[in-house]
Formats: structure tokens, sequence, C-alpha cells
């Protein structure tokens, strides 16, 4: 597995709006692609000062699926105009990150 890890970030005013886009636009729209070897996505939200940090975390299980995605220039950010207009920061970062290892708690899934 590898996980695809994104940050954004937006003033406190467009916060809502940019979380809406996240989850009502941005990812309903990519999983409705149906991308073979996508497994599933986390959204992390989190005020730091003046600026509110978003991150999303992917979850694939191969370089390949994430080109499906992300096309053959798989480790740059995809970040749709929507988005870009909400952002406060002008970068993105992100990486794609093998998983080395899952531990559980005893009973938790």
């Amino acid at each position: 597995m590898i996980s695809r890890i994104w940050h954004g970030w937006t003033t406190p005013e467009n916060a809502n709006a940019y979380e809406k886009l996240l989850r009502h636009e941005i990812i309903e729209g990519f999983i409705d692609r149906k991308i073979d070897g996508f497994r599933r996505m986390h959204i992390l939200r989190r005020i730091l000062g003046e600026e509110v940090e978003f991150t999303t975390i992917m979850w694939f299980d191969s370089i390949d699926s994430i080109r499906v995605f992300a096309g053959e220039n798989y480790e740059a950010s995809v970040v749709p105009p929507e988005a870009r207009a909400l952002r406060a920061r002008g970068k993105h970062f992100y990486g794609n990150i093998p998983l080395k290892l899952t531990q559980r708690t005893q009973g938790v899934n």
C-alpha cells in the first residue's frame, strides 16, 4: 500500500467552503472514477493560527493506481481550480509514501 499525502491551507473564513468542496465535489468525483487499486481516503482539518490546514491521506495499492488518478506526472499535486481559489497559500505539499507496518490495537478495527 502507498499513501498519497496532500496539505492545503485556507483562511478561517473559507474553511467550511473548502471542506465542503473537498467532501462533496472533489472526493465524490474521484470516487466516481472507480480507480482500481484505490482503497480509502481520510480528510484531516486543524486550525493553525490564522490559517486552517487540510490534509488528505489517500491509500492506493500501487504507483500504477496513483498514475491512473494523477497522470504520468504522479509526483505533482492534483489541485482543481475551485480549490486553488479558496486556498491561502500558493503551494501544496504531498508525498507518495509506501506503507511499511500496520499495527492494530486490541479491540480497534
